[in-house]
């Protein structure tokens, strides 16, 4: 059987990690998260992810790791891929290359739900954050993470319900492994 590597790349609040998991649960694919060795790494140097951003950008090894380690799993395969900056790392071994999205009010109410901090704090740290990435991954590598060129599926989650949009990627990815004779 073929070996499958699907990256689910997106902004912060717009559901990546709900769908990546639910993915690999689904097709029994293991998980990985860049955004987990990025927090991880901020939690031990006893940092924000603001803060570490920062450092991310005056630093670019710290990046450049994370990206090393996302294409080392997408080359071992059988894995569904989790982070803003994962479908472009591995635009040429992932199968299939997804982009969730949804408008920043709707990112940020999700995001300040989900760390239980107020609307005003979430929409500082989102904006903090997305800048010094967009920032840093232009200057590292060029890469534009979010231009539709790279996807082959791209899905505004604001549209529908989770129930809805894991119905609609399932479908997708389903298909394509008919397609490709994978199962």
């Amino acid at each position: 059987m073929k070996k499958i590597t699907i990256a689910i790349s997106g902004p912060a609040g717009s559901g990546k990690t709900t769908y990546a998991k639910f993915i690999a649960k689904e097709f029994n694919l293991r998980y990985f998260s860049a955004g987990e060795i990025f927090r991880r790494l901020a939690k031990e140097k006893g940092l924000s992810l603001s803060e570490f951003s920062k450092q991310a950008e005056k630093d670019y090894e710290i990046d450049r790791m994370i990206d090393n380690t996302t294409l080392n799993e997408a080359r071992r395969g059988n894995v569904v891929l989790d982070g803003r900056l994962t479908a472009w790392v591995a635009r040429e071994i992932a199968d299939l290359k997804i982009l969730v999205t949804a408008p920043l009010e709707v990112r940020v109410r999700r995001i300040a739900k989900r760390d239980g901090i107020s609307y005003k704090q979430a929409y500082k740290e989102t904006l903090e954050r997305e800048l010094s990435e967009l920032k840093r991954y232009k200057e590292i590598y060029g890469a534009e993470p979010f231009d539709p060129k790279i996807y082959d599926v791209m899905i505004n989650t604001e549209k529908f319900s989770i129930e809805s949009v894991l119905k609609i990627l399932k479908t997708v990815i389903e298909e394509y492994l008919a397609s490709q004779k994978v199962r």
